[in-house]
């Protein structure tokens, strides 16, 4: 069952008041590309891009928000196996996983992986 969708301002939003981090825009080429990173560390704990849905595997000519977080490598198969979650878009795939922003994935529950990843890069040496 398809949930209302979570969209970028929404994360930037709970990155902001959880986190006190804003989105950081690198690239010229990428505009709408956004990475979210530990003040501390400099190290990078979320990336939003919009991607068009056949270079992650889906069908369609149209892009697709998705959002990037590191996770904990004994989750990611167990996500995998929802609708909502692919393998890390142009990261690691066995520490970080894509989350689609279409409605399949609760906000919730978004919510908690954005915050489980800003706690394993917190925590990184």
């Amino acid at each position: 069952m398809e949930q209302e969708a979570i969209n970028r301002v929404d994360i930037f939003k709970y990155a902001k008041e959880t986190f006190d981090t804003e989105p950081e825009y690198l690239w010229k080429k990428f505009p709408k590309y956004a990475v979210l990173r530990y003040k501390s560390n400099s190290k990078w704990y979320a990336v939003i891009m919009d991607i068009p849905k056949q270079k992650l595997g889906l069908s369609g000519e149209e892009k697709v928000d998705i959002l990037v977080v590191k996770c904990d490598p004994i989750m990611i198969g167990s996500l995998l196996q929802n609708k909502g979650y692919l393998p890390a878009y142009h990261m690691n795939k066995d520490r970080w996983i894509t989350i689609l922003l279409n409605g399949l994935v609760p906000k919730d529950e978004i919510f908690n992986l954005l915050t489980l990843s800003f706690d394993l890069i917190k925590n990184a040496k």
